[in-house]
C-alpha cells in the first residue's frame, strides 16, 4: 500500500470550474480572480484581500509597501520555510532570529523585547503546522517597546509601532482567541501552494487590518499596483474600450493571479469546512491509534484555538536525529512517504554564509532532530492512516 504525503485533492467540480474559465476567453486577472477575493475576505472576516501568486509574493510586498528596506530589521523564527526570511533579505533588511521557546515551534514572545531595537520595523511570526501564533503575547510586546520604534516610512508612521505580519501559508481557516487567521496580524499572507489544505497550483492572497488614516481601497490598489509591474490598470481594465492608458508608479514586479488559478481555489474554497472536518477526523485517528507509543502529537485543537490541521507533526521521544531520519528510511521501504517540518535555517548553506550560527539557536535544534511530519491530507483513507500507525509501531518495535 503506497501512502502519499500531501498530494493535492482534486475534483472533477474542480476541473468544471477551470474548463469554464479556460472556455471563457479570459484566463488572465479578472472577474474569477476578483470573485475569489470577495469571497475569502467574506469568510475570514475581512475588508479586503488580494490574491497573488505565492505567499512569497505576498509577504514581500507587505514588507515593500511598509517601506522597509535597507538599515532595517525584522525579527523572525529561524524554525521555518525559507520564504519566511528571504522575502527580507529581498527588499535589502536585516533578518534578526528569535529562538523558539523551549519545546515549542512558536518564537519565544517572553524574549522578543530583547531583539527589538531602533532598527526593527516588523516582526514576521509563522503560523505553524496550522496553528495561530500567539498574535495577544507579540502585540504586548511590541507596545512595551514602542519608545524604540523609529518610522520610516508614511505608513509605518500611521501604524505607530513596529508592524506585525503573519506568515499564515498553513493557517487558513485556524482561529485563535475568537480570531480568524487573517483578523490577528496587521498583515496575513496566505498559501494556496499543490500541497496547502486549498490549492490554486501555485499562488497565495494577502489581507491586513484597518490602520487608522489609511483607505482600505487605496492600500488594495496599492498592492494591486505593485504586483503588475507598478502599473495602475489590470488587463481587464485596460481591455475596456478605449481604455488603453495607463501609468507605471514604480517599476515592480509581477505576482498576480490568474482567473484559471482562482476558479480551481474558489471551488475547493467552497467546499472548505468539508475538507477541513476531514482533517480533523484523520488527525484525531491518528491520535487515537499512536497513543502508547514514544510519538508525541502537536496539538491541534485546545480550549483557545483549533488549527487548520495543515501538518500531522510528530516528535519521537528519545530519538537522535540519526534514529529519525532511520524511521523515515524504513516508512519508506514500506511505501509511506514521510517530511520533516523544519530543519532550522541557520543550518543551510544560504544562512550560514551569511553569518548566522545554528549554536545560537539551541531549542530549534532540539525541536528539528526528533521530529516527523505524517502523511495527512484529503484523500487520504482510514485505511492508509491504519496502515501507517501499525508500521510505525511494527518498526519501533523491532528496534
Amino acid at each position: 500500500m503506497r501512502v502519499e504525503f500531501s498530494p493535492p485533492d482534486i475534483r472533477e467540480e474542480d476541473i468544471n470550474e477551470v474548463v469554464r474559465v479556460l472556455s471563457s476567453g479570459w484566463i488572465t486577472t479578472g472577474p474569477e480572480t476578483k470573485a475569489f477575493e470577495n469571497y475569502l475576505a467574506e469568510h475570514i472576516g475581512a475588508n479586503r484581500v488580494l490574491c497573488l501568486n505565492s505567499a512569497t509574493a505576498a509577504l514581500f510586498l507587505s514588507l515593500k509597501i511598509l517601506g522597509i528596506g535597507p538599515g532595517d530589521e525584522v525579527i523572525t523564527t529561524p524554525y521555518t520555510y525559507t520564504a519566511s526570511v528571504s522575502v527580507i533579505t529581498h527588499v535589502g533588511a536585516t533578518p534578526v532570529f528569535l529562538d523558539v521557546k523551549e519545546n515549542s515551534f512558536e518564537m519565544d514572545y517572553s524574549k522578543l523585547d530583547t531583539v527589538i531595537t531602533s532598527k526593527t520595523k516588523a516582526i514576521i511570526a509563522v503560523d505553524f503546522a496550522g496553528s495561530m501564533c500567539d498574535y495577544d503575547a507579540i502585540y504586548k510586546q511590541v507596545e512595551n517597546c514602542k519608545d524604540k520604534f523609529v518610522p520610516g516610512s508614511s505608513l509605518q508612521e500611521k501604524l505607530g509601532r513596529i508592524a506585525v505580519i503573519a506568515d499564515a501559508a498553513h493557517s487558513i481557516g485556524a482561529v485563535r482567541n475568537g480570531k480568524n487567521s487573517g483578523q490577528a496580524a496587521d498583515f496575513t499572507c496566505f498559501s494556496f501552494h499543490a500541497v496547502k489544505n486549498i490549492t490554486t497550483a501555485e499562488g497565495g492572497a494577502v489581507t491586513w487590518n484597518p490602520i487608522s488614516g489609511v483607505d482600505d481601497n487605496e492600500l488594495y490598489n496599492l498592492f494591486r499596483t505593485y504586483s503588475l509591474h507598478g502599473q495602475t490598470k489590470d488587463a481587464l481594465e485596460k481591455n475596456q474600450l478605449s481604455s488603453w492608458e495607463y501609468d507605471i508608479i514604480y517599476p515592480a514586479y509581477k505576482y498576480n493571479m490568474t482567473d484559471v488559478a482562482a476558479a480551481l481555489g474558489f471551488s475547493q474554497y467552497r467546499r472548505y469546512d468539508q475538507l477541513l472536518a476531514r482533517r480533523y477526523e484523520l488527525a484525531e485517528q491518528y491520535r487515537r491509534e499512536l497513543e502508547g507509543t514514544p510519538l508525541w502529537i502537536y496539538p491541534h485543537k485546545g480550549e483557545n484555538f483549533t488549527s487548520s490541521h495543515h501538518l500531522l507533526i510528530t516528535r519521537v521521544e528519545g530519538f537522535s536525529c540519526q534514529e529519525r531520519n532511520q524511521l523515515i528510511k524504513s516508512l519508506a521501504e514500506r511505501d509511506i512517504c514521510t517530511n520533516v517540518h523544519y530543519k532550522p535555517l541557520p543550518m543551510f548553506k544560504g544562512y550560514k554564509d551569511r553569518g548566522y550560527d545554528i549554536k545560537n539557536y539551541p531549542n530549534a535544534v532540539k525541536m528539528y532532530e526528533n521530529e516527523i511530519t505524517l502523511p495527512l491530507h484529503t484523500r487520504l483513507t482510514d485505511d492508509q492512516v491504519t496502515y501507517v500507525t501499525d508500521s510505525i509501531k511494527d518498526i519501533l518495535r523491532k528496534g
